[in-house]
Protein backbone atom coordinates (compact mmCIF):
# COMPACT_ATOMS: atom_id res chain seq x y z
CA UNK A 1 0.00 0.00 0.00
CA UNK A 2 0.95 3.55 -0.96
CA UNK A 3 -0.39 6.68 1.05
CA UNK A 4 -0.26 9.15 -1.78
CA UNK A 5 -1.66 12.02 0.06
CA UNK A 6 -2.98 11.69 3.98
CA UNK A 7 -5.65 9.36 3.83
CA UNK A 8 -5.42 8.74 0.14
CA UNK A 9 -4.00 5.24 -0.30
CA UNK A 10 -3.26 3.32 -3.51
CA UNK A 11 -3.78 -0.56 -2.39
CA UNK A 12 -1.89 -2.03 -5.66
CA UNK A 13 -3.65 -3.78 -8.54
CA UNK A 14 -6.47 -6.53 -8.48
CA UNK A 15 -6.95 -9.07 -11.65
CA UNK A 16 -10.40 -9.69 -13.03
CA UNK A 17 -11.09 -13.09 -12.66
CA UNK A 18 -12.68 -15.25 -15.65
CA UNK A 19 -16.21 -14.77 -13.19
CA UNK A 20 -15.87 -11.17 -13.26
CA UNK A 21 -14.68 -11.59 -9.74
CA UNK A 22 -11.50 -8.95 -7.82
CA UNK A 23 -9.51 -9.57 -4.67
CA UNK A 24 -10.29 -7.07 -2.28
CA UNK A 25 -5.93 -6.37 -1.35
CA UNK A 26 -5.65 -7.46 2.42
CA UNK A 27 -4.46 -4.37 3.58
CA UNK A 28 -7.49 -2.26 2.21
CA UNK A 29 -10.36 -5.09 3.84
CA UNK A 30 -8.61 -4.13 7.20
CA UNK A 31 -8.21 -0.62 6.46
CA UNK A 32 -12.02 -0.64 6.00
CA UNK A 33 -13.23 -3.76 8.02
CA UNK A 34 -14.76 -5.34 5.16
CA UNK A 35 -15.02 -9.10 5.78
CA UNK A 36 -16.40 -12.21 4.02
CA UNK A 37 -20.22 -12.00 3.61
CA UNK A 38 -20.08 -8.18 3.61
CA UNK A 39 -22.46 -6.17 0.87
CA UNK A 40 -20.67 -4.00 -1.42
CA UNK A 41 -22.28 -1.02 -3.65
CA UNK A 42 -20.48 -0.65 -6.88
CA UNK A 43 -21.38 2.60 -8.11
CA UNK A 44 -19.46 4.47 -11.30
CA UNK A 45 -19.12 7.30 -13.20
CA UNK A 46 -18.35 6.78 -17.08
CA UNK A 47 -15.84 9.68 -16.88
CA UNK A 48 -14.44 8.90 -13.38
CA UNK A 49 -14.79 5.64 -13.04
CA UNK A 50 -15.74 2.68 -10.33
CA UNK A 51 -16.14 2.93 -6.44
CA UNK A 52 -16.67 0.15 -4.11
CA UNK A 53 -18.75 1.53 -0.80
CA UNK A 54 -19.30 -0.97 1.91
CA UNK A 55 -23.48 -1.17 1.85
CA UNK A 56 -24.00 -0.40 5.37
CA UNK A 57 -22.23 3.07 5.01
CA UNK A 58 -24.85 3.84 2.19
CA UNK A 59 -28.11 2.96 3.73
CA UNK A 60 -27.23 5.03 7.10
CA UNK A 61 -26.24 8.09 4.47
CA UNK A 62 -29.55 7.29 3.12
CA UNK A 63 -31.34 7.33 6.26
CA UNK A 64 -30.15 10.59 7.35
CA UNK A 65 -31.12 12.00 3.96
CA UNK A 66 -34.48 10.77 4.94
CA UNK A 67 -34.52 11.92 8.11
CA UNK A 68 -33.57 15.37 6.55
CA UNK A 69 -36.22 15.31 4.45
CA UNK A 70 -38.31 14.53 7.00
CA UNK A 71 -37.34 18.00 9.33
CA UNK A 72 -38.18 19.95 5.92
CA UNK A 73 -41.59 18.07 5.38
CA UNK A 74 -42.37 19.27 8.94
CA UNK A 75 -40.31 22.41 9.74
CA UNK A 76 -41.82 24.02 6.34
CA UNK A 77 -45.36 21.97 5.90
CA UNK A 78 -44.20 20.60 2.56
CA UNK A 79 -47.43 18.49 1.67
CA UNK A 80 -46.14 14.61 1.42
CA UNK A 81 -47.15 12.73 -1.14
CA UNK A 82 -51.10 11.54 -1.31
CA UNK A 83 -51.64 14.08 2.11
CA UNK A 84 -54.10 16.82 1.94
CA UNK A 85 -53.53 20.01 4.00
Amino acid sequence: MVEIKEGKHIFGIAKVGARGQIVIPKEAREMFDIKAGDSLLVVGDEEKGLAIVKADLMKNFALKILEGVGYVTEKFGVKKKGENR
